[in-house]
């Protein structure tokens, strides 16, 4: 699915040159739960980027689904960030006098499906992260939690390959982030989808099947979890 060679990218400020990424290399294969880790700084946020194709390395490759992201312009990384890639974020970036409805709808009106079928499409997405009986609520009338499923159900409506989610529930109390990561693993069991979780938490880190860390632009470590905590499981039943 993914596949990274020495990625680099580097940064002007004034007369320094900031390597955010130093030779980052790594694969990931259609259908893993990953995790990328590392403190402020360490080049997470710049890897997420170049992952979801809004950013492209200084040197290095990074081809998805076989093709070479660094040579594509600007209208080509649009077409795959709307078609295969699905973001959240930790901040909800909902509209906010807009129903959960028409929010989710979104993505699909810039694809170009016709007004009955986004309305559908969006329903559906909103029932499977639980909030079928919300469609009309705005934001404001919805819990942190619940704004956040309606970004997960946008960020699903387009049926995408893969689910970028950066800091997913760093808006969140610490009961509500692990129903959210309960959310994340369920999606990904019922639809096979390839889920990048970048996150500074290790709790979050341990619901998924792989973490790669990173530290001052370079992966130090890509392991396998060896105990992921599995859907279901509150703080209490570690």
């Amino acid at each position: 699915m993914i596949h990274a060679e020495d990625l680099t990218k580097v940064y002007q400020m004034g007369d320094t040159e900031v390597r955010a990424l130093d030779g980052a290399s790594f694969t990931i294969n259609k259908g893993e739960m990953i995790a990328i880790m590392g403190p402020s700084g360490s080049g997470k946020s710049t890897l997420m980027s170049i992952i979801g194709c809004l950013d492209v390395p200084s040197s290095g490759k990074y081809s998805l689904d076989g093709e070479s992201v660094e040579s594509l312009d600007e209208t080509e990384l649009a077409e795959v960030r709307g078609h295969k890639i699905g973001f959240v974020f930790q901040q909800f970036n909902l509209l906010a006098r807009t129903s959960a409805l028409d929010n989710v709808m979104l993505p699909l009106t810039y694809a170009g499906y016709s007004g009955k079928e986004r309305e559908n499409r969006a329903r559906k997405a909103l029932e499977r992260v639980g909030l079928g009986d919300r469609t009309h609520h705005a934001p404001n009338e919805l819990s942190g939690g619940q704004q956040q499923r309606v970004a997960i159900a946008r960020a699903i409506v387009n049926e995408p390959n893969i689910l970028l989610a950066d800091e997913p529930t760093g808006a969140l109390d610490s009961k509500t982030g692990v129903e959210i990561m309960d959310l994340f693993q369920r999606l990904h069991s019922e639809n096979g989808q390839t889920v990048i979780l970048v996150t500074h938490d290790a709790h979050v880190a341990r619901h998924t099947d792989r973490i790669i860390k990173l530290s001052d632009g370079k992966i130090v470590s890509d392991e396998a979890n060896p105990n992921p905590i599995k859907a279901g499981m509150a703080r209490g039943d570690e």
